[in-house]
């Protein structure tokens, strides 16, 4: 059984930040709030092992070059006997059971993990501002300018802070500006996901970008 839980954000204007406007943002919970904790540790999980790269491949005796031709006869050489130079007994030889590549997919059903998403979103909300405006399209990037306009809004900048800024648009601009900031990271409201909300101290939503959070995670 679902609840509707309101959610209500002070929207901070970008030219006076003591103005605030209000908008109510709904946003559907299971009813059992005290047993959602393991939805968003199956998508946890899920993110995680997806995003796994195992490219670590060794290869044995069959796919190493080479080895072809018999070492010296089967008998009367008085050394033990050897069918090819890649057996993984000699040096320059085959690997018995290395790392090979394998492909991990784990999967999650969509309503679970808009579930999770949900979850954070209300977790996250005292954390959570929303700005009219967060910046004015870029003509060119500047880290300095992020740094000023999120001083602005109060949030801190230290490195043991880890803010998350989520745009309706992410622009090249506005990510080569952000790209040097290792605790900031730049998301499109679109592409939400578990880890980025779990690691942030701090949010700031442009104003566009809670309408599709809005609409998006909500169905």
């Amino acid at each position: 059984m679902n609840i509707k839980k309101k959610l209500i954000y002070s929207i901070i204007s970008s030219q006076d930040i003591n103005k605030k406007d209000h908008e109510e943002v709904i946003i559907k919970l299971c009813k059992q709030e005290s047993n959602n904790i393991h939805v968003v540790h199956r998508a946890l999980i899920q993110q995680l092992i997806n995003n796994k790269n195992n490219n670590a491949n060794t290869k044995t005796r069959s796919e190493v070059r080479g080895g072809g031709k018999k070492p010296w006869k089967q008998k009367g050489t008085g050394r033990a006997r050897a069918g090819s130079n890649r057996s993984p007994l000699w040096r320059g030889g085959g690997v018995i059971f290395g790392p090979r590549t394998k492909i991990q997919k784990k999967k999650i059903n969509k309503k679970e993990k808009q579930l999770a998403l949900r979850i954070l979103i209300e977790n996250k909300f005292k954390n959570t501002i929303v700005a009219e405006n967060f910046i004015d399209p870029l003509s060119k990037p500047s880290t300095k300018l992020i740094v000023n306009t999120l001083k602005k809004y109060k949030l801190k900048t230290d490195k043991k802070n880890n803010i998350l800024i989520i745009v309706s648009e992410k622009s090249y601009n506005l990510y080569l500006s952000t790209r040097n900031l290792n605790n900031v990271e730049l998301l499109n409201a679109k592409h939400l996901n578990i880890i980025s909300l779990l690691k942030a101290n701090q949010i700031i939503i442009n104003k566009d970008a809670l309408n599709i959070i809005n609409k998006i995670y909500n169905e």
